[in-house]
């Protein structure tokens, strides 16, 4: 079946994308629409041989698969993001619920679950991509503080009392819309429309995220006072200047 039309962007072009999956028809199909999207797409079929290429020559995203012989997809992914920044798009199957929660947990910037679709599975890769590498826009540049917290959304950075924390590209794109919409309760449906622009998901997937950031900025997880949960609905960010 042809690839179906997707208009590449300049910024495609020079994008690179490492596919990981040890099925050659998943491979095939994956690189071949991504190819069309204007991706340069290379394509490799073991995980210890994918970790080494990743971290010898970092493409510009890589997309996972978590059944993968010689080296787990989990394990590849510990270890690149220990050593490599790179953004992970996870392909897991229907039945791997555990696995896509570990690595949701791990920071994976997206995941898609087989059987998939094609199509989608290039709009996720955009997605990410396009966070992960937009350019700086005119203007004068937006800082948001609250109490030690600081995003400064021009640099792409955030810091807590001086230190500059690691953040993957969703758990930052959560902070900044909470921070954006102070003392605003949003649903998990809400929150993946929003953040991640999706219609239909596991409500998990905010869970973790949410997990991850408290762990970064909150001094007591147990007891978090910046993200807060509010029950019955879902969350939002309290001002500590307040």
């Amino acid at each position: 079946m042809a690839a179906e039309a997707f208009v590449p962007d300049d910024e495609a072009m020079a994008q690179r994308v490492l596919v990981v999956d040890d099925d050659p028809t998943v491979s095939e199909v994956v690189a071949r629409y991504l190819e069309h999207a204007g991706y340069v797409v290379d394509t490799v079929a073991d995980g210890r041989v994918a970790l080494d290429k990743a971290l010898a020559d970092p493409p510009d995203l890589v997309v996972l698969d978590l059944m993968l012989p010689g080296l787990d997809g989990l394990e590849v992914f510990r270890q690149l993001r220990e050593k490599a920044p790179v953004p992970v798009v996870m392909l897991t199957a229907l039945g791997e619920e555990a696995d896509r929660l570990v690595g949701l947990e791990l920071g994976a910037d997206d995941y898609v679950t087989k059987p998939f679709s094609p199509r989608e599975l290039v709009l996720r890769v955009q997605s990410v991509l396009r966070r992960t590498s937009a350019p700086l826009v005119a203007g004068p540049p937006q800082v948001l503080s609250d109490c030690g917290l600081t995003v400064d959304v021009g640099a792409h950075e955030v810091t807590l009392d001086g230190a500059v924390l690691s953040l993957t590209v969703r758990e930052y794109d959560l902070l900044v819309f909470l921070m954006q919409h102070p003392r605003q309760a949003f649903s998990r449906e809400e929150l993946l429309r929003q953040v991640w622009g999706w219609e239909y998901a596991d409500h998990s997937t905010v869970t973790v995220h949410v997990r991850r950031l408290r762990e970064k900025i909150e001094a007591d997880t147990q007891h978090p006072t910046r993200v807060v949960t509010v029950f019955g609905v879902g969350y939002r960010y309290e001002p500590q200047d307040a």
